[in-house]
């Protein structure tokens, strides 16, 4: 089993003290910084924007991997270039065929990336996997940080990867909510490679330590 890339959440960091936290996380090992835009249509929270993003794109180099939870991300796209993101991923909720937006995301040349909630059954993933830069599995209700873990993503997430493998495809699952030492090895086993970790990164004593335990 390969080690997986962690991907700590900016949702769970002191924004007060920003780039400190940023470059406590980056020292600690953090491979990707995951960015959750939140619109207040598609989820029930706002959270930040643009002007935060090219803040933070201007106090590391790591990659930003920006989740957009946005009922309309299409207008944006350019704008999130723009601002500094490395990868789009948007939720296969929002449009009946989200492959117009996925195009339009790689025209952009951004990495781009599919979420399912955790209501959505998995497959609603599988027709647009050869198009995919990432595909996201939701393990806790998208719009607030610091919530438990769902075990039942495990089973998406297997599914997921049978279906991946089926088809001889390269592309990495990654798990977001609720992702601690807890679960870590439950979600490496199951077959996701990228693993989102907020409170359990941001807030920890030590940064490294908690990344290298979520790592396994």
């Amino acid at each position: 089993m390969t080690s997986p890339l962690i991907a700590p959440s900016l949702l769970a960091a002191d924004f007060a003290r920003l780039a400190e936290e940023i470059a406590r996380v980056e020292k600690g090992g953090a491979d990707l910084l995951h960015l959750d835009i939140m619109d207040g249509h598609l989820v029930p929270n706002i959270s930040f924007g643009l002007p935060v993003i090219e803040a933070v794109r201007k106090t590391t180099q790591l990659e930003l991997d920006t989740h957009l939870m946005l009922q309309n991300p299409a207008p944006f796209i350019a704008q999130f270039k723009e601002a500094g993101s490395d990868s789009l991923t948007i939720h296969v909720e929002i449009d009946p065929d989200p492959a117009a937006i996925l195009a339009d995301i790689r025209r952009h040349g951004l990495k781009c990336g599919l979420a399912v909630n955790p209501a959505t059954p998995v497959e609603a993933l599988f027709p647009y996997l050869d198009h995919l830069d990432l595909a996201l599995v939701m393990s806790v209700e998208p719009g607030f940080g610091g919530q438990a873990f769902q075990s039942q993503a495990l089973t998406k997430i297997r599914d997921l990867a049978a279906e991946i493998a089926r088809r001889g495809l390269s592309l990495p699952i990654e798990v977001d909510g609720g992702v601690n030492t807890d679960n870590a090895a439950d979600c490496r086993e199951a077959g996701a490679q990228l693993l989102v970790a907020g409170s359990a990164v941001f807030r920890a004593a030590d940064p490294a330590d908690a990344i290298a335990a979520i790592r396994g």
